[in-house]
């Protein structure tokens, strides 16, 4: 069975950018994860195996595209390789932490494959725009049924 990352977690980010990792993330994550500017004004967190297979998907763009090639930079211009400490907090860099609007109160929420990190506030006015069902029937364009 692989891996999956569900659920979502309130924290608060310390004055330094620390941020606790729940522990069912953590024993998931190992000690090799990378941090990046995901999309939606979130920050996207992959465990080494499925950075991998998303670094393959960027690297099969085609660099002749302006459009791929700024999509690309988005995610491997700002990735960062950072730890986790031993009271199970990692460190976000700053870069990162403006462009979520990492400030205070944070969710981190399971995506399947990865965790992403959002803002509270961010995060609850997207989940509040959200239309599952009016989701639910474009997905069958996409081949997903339910």
């Amino acid at each position: 069975m692989s891996r999956m990352f569900m659920g979502e977690y309130n924290h608060t980010i310390d004055a330094k950018g620390r941020v606790i990792v729940p522990s069912k993330f953590r024993n998931m994550l190992g000690d090799n994860f990378v941090v990046t500017k995901g999309l939606d004004g979130c920050l996207w967190v992959f465990p080494a195996d499925e950075w991998d297979l998303f670094y393959e998907k960027l690297r099969s763009l085609p660099v002749t595209k302006k459009d791929t090639r700024q999509f690309v930079r988005n995610f491997m211009a700002n990735a960062d390789n950072p730890e986790i400490d031993k009271q199970g907090r990692v460190l976000i860099p700053q870069n990162l932490r403006q462009a979520a609007n990492l400030e205070k109160d944070v969710v981190l929420i399971g995506t399947g494959p990865r965790i992403e990190i959002w803002n509270r506030e961010a995060w609850e006015a997207t989940y509040e725009e959200e239309d599952a069902d009016a989701i639910a029937e474009r997905m069958g364009d996409w081949g997903f049924d339910i």
